[in-house]
């Protein structure tokens, strides 16, 4: 017997009790029970601890799963484990029980330690850090927000967010700019291959770069550092889409290289719904034109960009809980599991006729996220059939002009290999009968 078979079933055979409460669905769940549970498996390396589906099965029970289909659409929506949504309803409560006195009194002062800890997560200096309601307010606010003149030209890729390429497309129209669309290759050999197709649309005019850390609709990730290494010796600033990478791929934002970063909390940190952030280094944060005006011109640095009004503050406060519940599971325990559980899929049908991955095999340029099609299959057919025969949820993805067509497959931390194999089953099974 090896040691991690032995770790493995010493492990469960210690678990009893606590085990059984912390896998029970009517149980509440709390940070207490997940420490519990985590500290019986403290000795197994990320990479072992990928594989253990007892480990990930004691994960699974910090949450309430709808039983009617698999959740295989992380990717919009990470939901919260129960510990951070009985948080949240708690601080719901609480700004309610206080009303105006809160909201004049601590709001302010609770919402910048709640930033000051996204800063520390994300490894850059707290004034250069705001939260935002997702990553389309914040990238959004950078495109419109800034100082553009006729005739200057962006680069963005035909990969990228809709709603950032509409904005370019305003600014466009507003501004008399030009905005120049390259498209990224779905299975690049190199970091030179990605690299180039940026750098080949660069010219003396080109004032602003976007690109993502991670492909949404394929999950690749992209060499963003060489990216930006590349765009700033040609003087051209960058914009990085970290939508699908903050708290899914351990990284820090400096070391990115990007002049704005933004991100959505509700995916990968597993917040209540409408919280984001934006990055902005600080020598631009002059520059860049508010979306709503601060009064008085009374903030300074990045602080002017964030005045919006009232919102509901009950979810800043939930993202507190959020890190807590992320930082006790472990960075690099949720990353290395992430990987495994699309390694593991995916291999299993990358080479079955019909079927078409479009994320690259090597487990350096993906995480969690795939995407995955049947030859001759709409991917709106596919995406239904997948629910209405299977019970999968997933969501489809037709982006001709990406040469990208499939469902987006997107499992979390909660999902097991067991409902893995039930989509290994069902893509050979649709692939045949596409023959």
């Amino acid at each position: 017997m090896d040691k991690r078979t032995f770790m493995k079933q010493m492990t469960l055979a210690g678990l009893g009790l606590p085990f059984a409460k912390l896998t029970d669905p009517q149980n509440p769940a709390t940070l207490t029970d997940l420490k519990d549970h985590i500290t019986h498996y403290s000795n197994i390396p990320p990479a072992a601890l990928a594989e253990d589906e007892a480990f990930w099965t004691g994960i699974r029970g910090q949450y309430s799963l709808k039983p009617d289909y698999i959740n295989l659409e992380n990717g919009y929506y990470n939901i919260q484990p129960r510990p951070i949504l009985e948080a949240y309803i708690r601080h719901v409560r609480e700004v309610n029980y206080e009303g105006a006195y809160y909201m004049r009194t601590v709001q302010f002062d609770r919402k910048k330690t709640i930033a000051a800890r996204l800063a520390a997560l994300g490894g850059c200096d707290p004034d250069e850090l705001i939260i935002t309601r997702n990553t389309t307010e914040s990238l959004d606010m950078i495109i419109s927000g800034y100082p553009w003149k006729a005739g200057d030209e962006a680069i963005v890729a035909e990969q990228d967010y809709p709603a950032m390429l509409a904005m370019f497309s305003e600014v466009e129209k507003r501004h008399g700019i030009v905005v120049k669309r390259i498209s990224v290759p779905n299975h690049p050999e190199s970091d030179a291959d990605v690299i180039a197709v940026y750098e080949q649309a660069i010219t003396p005019r080109t004032r602003l770069l976007m690109v993502c850390h991670m492909i949404n609709i394929t999950g690749q990730i992209l060499p963003v550092r060489k990216i930006c290494d590349m765009a700033h010796a040609h003087g051209v600033e960058v914009m990085i889409d970290a939508a699908h990478t903050y708290a899914h791929v351990r990284h820090t934002i400096p070391e990115l290289g990007g002049d704005y970063y933004g991100a959505s909390l509700h995916k990968w940190l597993s917040t209540p719904l409408g919280a984001g952030i934006l990055y902005v280094k600080k020598e631009h944060t002059g520059k860049i034109w508010p979306l709503f005006a601060e009064p008085d011109n009374a903030a300074a640095g990045i602080a002017r960009l964030n005045h919006t009004g009232t919102l509901p503050v009950h979810t800043d406060l939930a993202i507190g809980d959020a890190l807590d519940f992320y930082t006790i599971l472990g960075a690099e325990r949720k990353e290395t599991r992430l990987r495994y559980l699309q390694q593991y899929w995916t291999s299993k049908v990358r080479n079955v006729p019909n079927i078409i991955v479009n994320t690259p095999a090597d487990p350096s340029r993906s995480c969690a996220i795939a995407n995955v099609g049947i030859k001759d299959v709409a991917p709106a057919d596919m995406a239904t059939h997948l629910l209405q025969q299977y019970k999968i949820y997933t969501v489809a993805i037709d982006y001709p002009a990406a040469d990208v067509r499939g469902c987006r497959i997107t499992p979390n931390i909660y999902t097991l290999t067991s409902e893995l194999d039930k989509l290994v089953t069902a893509l050979r099974e649709m692939a045949a009968h596409s023959a």
